[in-house]
């Protein structure tokens, strides 16, 4: 159980990390863009096997009211590269058919696969200076290679929301991949 003292120390370490970590992230070595390359395939790659995995009958379905139905789910995901990269990155919008329409298995695979493409492109093309410049990432100022780690970690949180859709027809989710 933390004690007052604990939560003092944890709240001081929070802070200073708060207050070095822009100066430090804004460092980051080029190789990273190497990491960031292999985050951006493997993304590609669960959800090429979350669409592979899922009955075609069921990528309309909802697990709950308020939620995007699976296609819809994992066609956002792959969507929000491009909302985001032209925004934040600075580069031109790229013209990909949208050839998910009634997020058929084919349809959605070729969509993304197209959003994947273009957006690796963007990140091997972006030069080093460009990658340390800074951006206001929805208010926030960041060095333009973050905006790169916040999709990977936004387009992660919103697959992983599609469990539900498994479970709820008795099946189990896409396999982690990692083991």
């Amino acid at each position: 159980m933390f004690t007052a003292r604990r939560l003092s120390f944890a709240a001081a370490g929070a802070v200073l990390v708060a207050l070095t970590a822009p100066a430090a992230r804004a460092q980051m070595p080029e190789s990273y863009r190497a990491v960031q390359l292999r985050v951006l395939e493997a993304e590609r790659t669960f959800t090429m096997h979350m669409i592979d995995s899922m009955p075609a009958q069921y990528f309309r379905d909802k697990a709950t009211p308020a939620q995007r139905d699976f296609g819809q789910q994992l066609h956002h995901a792959a969507s929000s590269y491009l909302f985001v990269i032209p925004r934040f990155e600075g580069v031109p919008a790229p013209t990909i058919a949208d050839t998910a329409n009634g997020f058929d298995k084919n349809g959605l695979k070729t969509y993304v696969n197209a959003v994947y493409d273009w957006a690796e492109g963007v990140a091997r093309s972006q030069t080093a200076a460009d990658r340390e410049a800074m951006t206001t990432f929805f208010g926030n100022p960041v060095p333009k290679w973050q905006v790169w780690d916040e999709m990977h970690q936004h387009t992660i949180w919103t697959l992983g929301q599609t469990v539900a859709n498994f479970r709820v027809h008795g099946m189990a989710p896409a396999a982690f991949m990692f083991f």
